[in-house]
């Protein structure tokens, strides 16, 4: 009898591992009660506005979310947007046993870190980055949004459709990997157009300076700021000595930079009447971006291209958001919660199929496959790349409204009488 009981006993404990396989051989960042994500990102410095909104989006995407008897939770980390902060808050995350990375906040912070999580085979899903660093780079990346080539090359086609010519295309960006990534999708935009051999090649070494601050004024129709400062002049100057010495001036300044840098940017050369065109990408913030454009009194000849649907959009994804996040929903914070969503379709995906939640089963859920996510087309099936959506929109003093050809033209006109006058 004793020995038919412990044949029982044997039994039962064999079912109950074959009945809960998510539980069996735990992955770090899984526990009995939890999943636990990391994201390390902006909390307190200079360009917080972009961090706090990611958060508040994927904070809005997991809320009361369990996958499998499993709370899903959120932990994130400060930077500051400082790559030595940025490495020391992801050995934090990785001691206290995440399951992956999610949101981080920056290009220069992404490269200082992406080597550490490749060392520790964790993957790193739906950064706030359009960095070529992470398409494909090297470990477990999944990226969600468009890439900074695109967003530059989207803006860049469309002024030379208008009658900018290729050498009037000039650019203003951070000092660093951010910056270098704007720079590398305005030379590609620009890299079949003729006569442009001079400029190419004065793209191709400030490109290929290196060192943390290196020399890049005054090299070629780009000018440089530092990382979490505001001082606008040095780059500026750079590409007035580019006009000068090329004889033609800046019609289109890409600027490629936090939200305050650009914004301070922009109020210094309308101060000193340049007519310019500027353009931003994504992750200046568009809301941050707005309040600081307000406060120097900034409204026209603004671009900048989102990634995001518009917050007009009906696709359910952005009523979802919209209706999560309140009072702090926003561009940002809409791309926080898709990141959210994004991660949640791949748990579901594990849950519907009993699999274990383990890294590689999750990565598995994205690879190669193509789906909607809530009227969102997310398409991994050639790159680790869910979204190409690149919107330029134009800002006036409520909101970034789509961008109308016709504005082109009526910007190219008062350009002309600028210059004419002057």
């Amino acid at each position: 009898m004793k020995n038919k009981n412990k044949q029982y006993t044997a039994i039962a404990g064999l079912l109950s591992l074959l009945c809960f396989p998510l539980t069996t051989q735990a992955e770090d960042g899984v526990t009995g009660t939890e999943i636990v994500i990391g994201g390390v990102m902006d909390l307190e410095g200079r360009s917080s506005g972009l961090g706090l909104g990611m958060k508040a989006g994927i904070e809005a995407a997991l809320q009361g979310q369990s996958v499998a008897g499993h709370k899903v939770r959120f932990l994130a980390v400060n930077d500051s947007y400082t790559p030595d902060k940025a490495i020391s808050a992801t050995q934090q995350l990785i001691q206290q046993k995440v399951l992956l990375f999610a949101g981080n906040v920056g290009t220069p912070t992404a490269k200082a870190i992406l080597p550490i999580l490749e060392e520790q085979k964790i993957p790193a899903v739906g950064f706030f980055t359009g960095a070529g660093l992470l398409r494909p780079g090297k470990g477990d990346i999944i990226n969600y949004r468009a890439s900074y080539v695109q967003e530059t090359k989207a803006v860049i086609d469309t002024a030379l459709q208008h009658g900018i010519k290729p050498t009037e295309i000039c650019a203003y960006v951070q000092n660093d990997a951010f910056g270098m990534a704007g720079v590398a999708g305005i030379r590609e935009a620009l890299q079949t157009s003729k006569g442009m051999e001079t400029t190419l090649k004065a793209l191709d070494n400030i490109i290929a300076a290196e060192g943390d601050e290196p020399v890049r004024n005054q090299l070629g129709p780009v000018g440089v700021y530092t990382r979490n400062t505001f001082i606008a002049r040095d780059g500026y100057d750079s590409l007035k000595a580019w006009e000068q010495k090329q004889g033609t001036g800046c019609k289109l300044v890409v600027t490629v930079g936090t939200y305050e840098a650009i914004a301070r940017f922009i109020a210094y050369a309308s101060n000193k009447a340049d007519p310019w065109i500027f353009s931003a990408v994504s992750f200046t913030g568009a809301d941050d971006f707005r309040k600081t454009l307000n406060k120097f009194n900034l409204h026209d000849r603004i671009i900048m291209t989102q990634v995001v649907p518009l917050p007009d959009s009906e696709l359910p994804i952005v009523q979802e958001a919209r209706t999560a996040l309140g009072k702090d929903y926003g561009y940002v914070s809409q791309e926080g919660y898709i990141v959210g969503k994004l991660l949640m379709h791949g748990l579901r995906q594990l849950e519907t199929e009993k699999k274990p939640i383990t890294r590689a089963n999750l990565l598995a859920t994205f690879k190669g496959q193509q789906f909607d996510l809530d009227g969102l087309n997310m398409n991994f099936s050639d790159d680790n790349q869910g979204s190409n959506l690149v919107v330029m929109t134009q800002y006036s003093t409520e909101k970034w409204q789509s961008l109308q050809d016709s504005v082109w033209q009526d910007w190219l006109d008062k350009q002309q009488k600028t210059t004419t006058t002057n």
